[in-house]
């Protein structure tokens, strides 16, 4: 069975240039959920578009979530959560930092029935370094801590972002799984 692709961007989107918006163009068969509202964003309407885009998929999906879109898929429910064969959750958001994410809060603290891989950096103004570990111990998540890349995004210098892809990959490496997307992400960033 092959695996969907879903890009979940954080708060205002992810704009030209981010890796989320290059791999939505590069990556074969990548969706893209949309939301009604990127600047006063609430949890139920986040959280449902993202559950109905998931049940809406005949075969088992891949997260690349950025920030807000981290903690969204924190708040997936039973249902949509069994659909998710992996998720690489990026630069995760602390909703309790900034008043308005803060319907997000409190971020479940609760394992993750999926292999899942929290990134974050040393110096992301947006969630201290230490409250992503927390996440990663809390969701059964592998940590990678990068030194020094800010929010990991467009204007932290990574919009072309391999090492990002190389760990997306790493969630579809599972002997017998996913080659499709598999196949889609090493032809994708073919010359």
């Amino acid at each position: 069975m092959t695996t969907r692709l879903i890009i979940v961007p954080g708060w205002r989107d992810s704009g030209a240039g981010h890796w989320q918006s290059l791999w939505a163009e590069q990556l074969q068969g990548a969706e893209r959920v949309s939301q009604d509202d990127w600047v006063a964003p609430t949890r139920a309407a986040w959280v449902g578009n993202l559950e109905k885009l998931i049940l809406s998929r005949p075969e088992s999906v891949v997260i690349a979530a950025h920030s807000l879109g981290c903690i969204a898929v924190s708040h997936l429910g039973h249902e949509a959560a069994e659909r998710i064969a992996g998720a690489l959750l990026v630069a995760p958001a602390d909703p309790e930092r900034r008043s308005v994410l803060h319907d997000f809060a409190p971020v479940p603290y609760a394992l993750l029935p999926y292999r899942s891989i929290v990134v974050a950096s040393s110096n992301d103004p947006f969630c201290p370094v230490r409250l992503a570990g927390a996440y990663a111990r809390s969701w059964g998540s592998e940590f990678v801590r990068m030194q020094n890349a800010g929010h990991i995004n467009i204007d932290s210098g990574h919009g072309d972002w391999p090492l990002g892809l190389a760990l997306l990959q790493s969630l579809t490496d599972t002997p017998g799984q996913r080659p499709a997307l598999r196949d889609s992400i090493a032809t994708s960033t073919s010359p």
